[in-house]
């Protein structure tokens, strides 16, 4: 063993540059990983991040209005329990409407101070938090009810409530935007939050206000317990509501499962990646060293010994790599610019933080040392002569199709760059370096595939099921010539008359969701991914998730009953349906009148020109038509897509940075097994440039190979990875798509001028070296 020691040691000495690049490129994956890691829990977690970063509270009680709700003093023997970790509030509240531009949204206006609560404090995205003393009443705007409103910072919105003396009306500037951990605005479900001064509520003269106070927990385990406690302190007479932590949770993070098992595997077969790569640099390493090993085998070295001393020496490399880079992600990372600082420092109080601290590191490691303990059992079996491999042809006589290249004077560095790269000897092992090579390049084609995909639900949403912009409603029955009146609105391409109900099917415990949608004259336009559009009588489209539920395809019949009366409808295609998880059927409102003669439009979906914004086109609207009508912009499936595109991002950097790991492995290994046939070449008079041009040349014709295998495996692969998730969550398959063909392009021929540039130090320093042949050389 001591023997072994001193080899180790002796070795590290004289490859000091090997070691280095070795645990400096474990150090830098493992840090990518974890950043990945970091990314991931941040935009997967949406309501964790959020009540992190608030100090939020677990538990909200809402006091009924005026005189019937709790006294503010009694929350003093509240705060005063065990279980309570800090009291948020208690915070006056009005019920109230907010309106722009046509747009209507229920709001629970909430007086705050100067400077936000330290427990439940509201999180600012943009703009400013209210301040004192200016001249005009401000209010800060939950960013989903902002959203609906189309209000941004600078802009104003009106309010109506009721007064001491009737409907009180005041206009108010938006001063912020800001997120809570609360559960968010929901059209006719629950209400925005807006944050206004104490002052500012009292100008607005409410007939009567609420209260209503947080409280933040020591163990989120006993909120049950709490809220018993709290209900019996208060009165349960004077509480109108209480809202746990989990419905916000599930409000806010519902629908990120999926995501996040997508962006997991992401990060598995990153890792795969990276273990694949470094043990390729541990491979091409010991082959590298196959003269000295023989030396050590001649001295009386065993088999077992080389065996252990590789596996001592490259395991030291990985774990020296992780845990500098795990050591500099922890203590260097938060201060990383940008959304990854964020997401770094945010990460220590997120779900799951402990085990990926630990088990990424551990987990590259152990793979990192299977691979090496597989190169280093190669190494044990290396014969101690080195003029054994001597006896072996180093290079085949030039094929025909390369001499008849160059009886057409092709040039020759085109012509051996090819044959260094695909034919010559050794290629099995070239080939397999090109899959490797292959594998993260392929893993960042399916991040852009998920990307591109992402950003059509903003870009063209008309793909994923929202043909419609907006959606109008009338307080009153819709006049009959509302769809004309919205059709001469500017940016307005057609106006759709629309019913919607909720139905049940027999012998499921589930409602989904009926639609009637255009006529049989003028059809809604479904995003229609299989089948065909409903034309005919009793003839409906549905989305994947109402498929699953009941079990069926298209091209079956479906029973219903809408109201009490029965619906059978036939199911002639499957559309993209964003809402309600897919469980969704469209038909048209002909089909429904058959059943229910009197039925009139609830609504009028509107699509918009291409050039037409949604925002404008809601205020023309508002002032076109003469009776008061709400107007609503659609659901944004895409909503929150920033975050997870951050972390394909960081993904994509991960995975270029293994890629880098990988290539220049591939052209070091290339550059040595070839060195004697360069050295012959340059004996047959070839000049060092034309030498030097060959090695480029195969190492960019390398690359662009596996440039080429990657992008397409990774296209075919994204595809399929996106759909299957769509249709998991019930959207529906048929929304994936693919990077445009300049992107794919251009990632084709970046990697390859990439191989290029990497090849050119390794190509100066053969086209430099001697007419020897040096017993490394033959090993």
């Amino acid at each position: 063993m001591r023997a072994t020691w001193r080899w180790v040691h002796s070795d590290l000495r004289t490859h000091r540059g090997e070691a280095l690049f070795a645990v400096l490129a474990s150090a830098g994956v493992i840090a990518s990983l974890l950043l990945s890691a970091a990314l991931l829990s941040y935009a997967v977690n949406p309501w964790q991040r959020v009540f992190n970063q608030s100090q939020g509270a677990h538990v909200w009680i809402h006091g009924r209005d005026g005189g019937d709700g709790f006294d503010p003093q009694a929350l003093a023997p509240l705060a005063s329990l065990d279980e309570v970790a800090a009291l948020s509030g208690p915070f006056e509240t009005a019920a109230a409407t907010l309106e722009t531009g046509g747009t209507r949204a229920g709001v629970v206006l909430r007086a705050a101070g100067t400077r936000p609560p330290d427990t439940a404090r509201p999180l600012l995205t943009t703009g400013h938090w209210l301040a004192p003393g200016a001249p005009r009443d401000q209010i800060v705007l939950e960013r989903t009810l902002a959203r609906t409103l189309w209000a941004e910072p600078g802009e104003t919105v009106t309010v109506t409530l009721t007064g001491r003396h009737g409907p009180t009306t005041r206009t108010l500037y938006v001063s912020g935007l800001a997120e809570t951990a609360e559960p968010r605005y929901r059209a006719g479900r629950s209400d925005g939050i807006g944050w206004i001064l104490p002052d500012t509520l009292d100008r607005l003269a409410p007939a009567t206000t609420g209260q209503t106070a947080g409280l933040r927990l020591k163990d989120p385990d006993d909120t049950d317990y709490t809220v018993q406690r709290a209900v019996t302190l208060l009165g349960a007479e004077r509480i109108d509501q209480v809202t746990k932590w989990q419905q916000a949770k599930a409000d806010i993070g519902g629908d990120d499962r999926l995501l996040g098992q997508i962006f997991a595997a992401f990060g598995l077969a990153a890792l795969l990646a990276a273990a694949v790569a470094g043990a390729g640099a541990v491979r091409a390493r010991i082959r590298g060293q196959a003269g000295d090993i023989a030396v050590l085998k001649a001295v009386g070295f065993t088999p077992g010994q080389v065996v252990r001393g590789f596996l001592l020496q490259h395991l030291g490399f990985a774990v020296a790599g992780a845990g500098l880079g795990t050591a500099a992600t922890l203590a260097c990372g938060r201060w990383i610019p940008g959304r990854i600082g964020d997401a770094v420092a945010l990460w220590p109080r997120m779900p799951g933080h402990r085990a990926a601290v630990v088990g990424v590191p551990v987990a590259a490691v152990l793979l990192i040392a299977a691979a090496t303990a597989l190169a280093a059992w190669r190494a044990g079996r290396v014969p101690p002569v080195p003029a054994a491999r001597s006896a072996h042809l180093a290079a085949r006589p030039l094929s025909a199709l390369g001499r008849r290249a160059l009886g057409l004077r092709l040039s020759p560095v085109l012509v051996l760059g090819w044959r260094s790269a695909f034919t010559a000897p050794g290629r099995g092992r070239a080939l397999g370096s090109t899959a490797r090579l292959a594998l993260p390049l392929a893993l960042i084609t399916v991040a852009l595939v998920a990307w591109t995909t992402l950003g059509q639900f903003r870009t063209d949403p008309a793909r994923v099921g929202r043909a419609a912009a907006l959606t109008v409603r009338t307080e009153q029955p819709p006049a009959a010539d509302l769809a004309a009146t919205l059709r001469a609105v500017p940016g307005v391409a057609d106006a759709v008359p629309g019913a919607e109900f909720v139905a049940l099917v027999p012998g499921q415990t589930g409602t989904l969701t009926l639609r009637g949608l255009g006529t049989r004259t003028a059809p809604h336009p479904h995003t229609v991914v299989e089948g065909r559009a409903p034309e005919g009588p009793d003839e409906a489209v549905a989305g994947q998730g109402l498929l699953d539920l009941l079990g069926v395809r298209v091209g079956e019949w479906v029973r219903m009953t809408v109201e009490g009366r029965p619906q059978i409808l036939h199911l002639v295609g499957r559309s993209i349906e964003p809402d309600h998880g897919g469980r969704v059927v469209s038909t048209t409102l002909d089909t429904l009148r058959d059943g229910a003669p009197g039925l009139r439009p609830a609504f009028h979906a509107l699509v918009l020109r291409p050039d037409a914004d949604p925002r404008e086109v809601a205020a023309a609207v508002a002032a076109a038509v003469p009776v008061p009508v709400e107007v609503r912009g659609t659901a944004d499936p895409a909503d929150g897509g920033d975050a997870p595109r951050g972390v394909l991002a960081a993904l994509v950097a991960v995975l270029a940075l293994i890629a880098l790991v990988e290539l220049l492995t591939l052209i070091g290994t290339g550059v040595r097994d070839r060195v004697r046939d360069l050295l012959a070449l340059r004996a047959i008079g070839l000049t060092p440039r034309q030498i030097g041009a060959v090695v480029v040349t195969s190492a960019a014709l390398t690359t662009l190979a596996a440039a080429l295998l990657g992008a397409s495996a990774g296209a075919v692969a994204g595809r399929l990875l996106v759909d299957a998730e769509a249709a998991a969550t019930g959207l529906g398959a048929g929304v994936a798509r693919l990077p445009a063909p300049a992107a794919l392009t251009a990632l084709v021929l970046t990697v390859t001028a990439a191989g290029a540039l990497a090849s050119l130090t390794p190509a100066v320093r053969t086209a430099r070296r001697r007419l020897v042949d040096s017993a490394g050389e033959t090993m």
